[in-house]
């Protein structure tokens, strides 16, 4: 499932119980708990999908396609700062994918994924319902709006 292989230590897998209970160990909870695990782990690697897989009872293959199906989830780490760039109709028309390239040449990345450091990583979303403000940029929660190739540098010198 994920070349990441890790070591969940038993209050890691104590946590993900403890997140599963709190949704009544309902599969049909299973997006919820995949938010909270996320929430606490920052992704998804494929030990975590395990034990929550035998908490809500649910087919491991079940939860890798819930993961993989919505782009919100990830199974790679994602940097302190995860960078995602909309490539929604409005701001695609209006630039995002120069923006997108010119964050990828900076940080020397593809879009899904991190730099060494593990300071940022880049993604791409379909719409964060922003528009009015095409292109937009979100890093972690702060949105930038129209934004432009020319304003990349100084948004990334706002993070060092």
């Amino acid at each position: 499932m994920s070349s990441i292989k890790i070591e969940l230590r038993q209050e890691d897998v104590n946590k993900i119980k403890d997140i599963c209970t709190s949704f009544g160990n309902d599969p049909r909870e299973l997006i919820n708990v995949l938010h909270k695990c996320q929430e606490h782990f920052g992704y998804l690697p494929a030990e975590v999908q395990e034990v929550v897989s035998d908490e809500l009872d649910v087919p491991v293959a079940k939860i890798y396609g819930v993961v993989t199906f919505y782009s919100f989830f990830t199974m790679t780490p994602r940097g302190k700062h995860p960078i995602s760039i909309c490539m929604g109709t409005a701001c695609y028309v209006r630039g995002a994918e120069t923006v997108l390239e010119e964050f990828s040449k900076e940080l020397g990345l593809q879009v899904g994924q991190t730099t060494k450091d593990g300071k940022f990583s880049l993604s791409n979303l379909r719409c964060v319902g922003a528009c009015g403000l095409a292109p937009v940029v979100m890093i972690g929660d702060k949105t930038y709006g129209r934004v432009a190739p020319d304003d990349v540098r100084s948004i990334l010198k706002e993070y060092e």
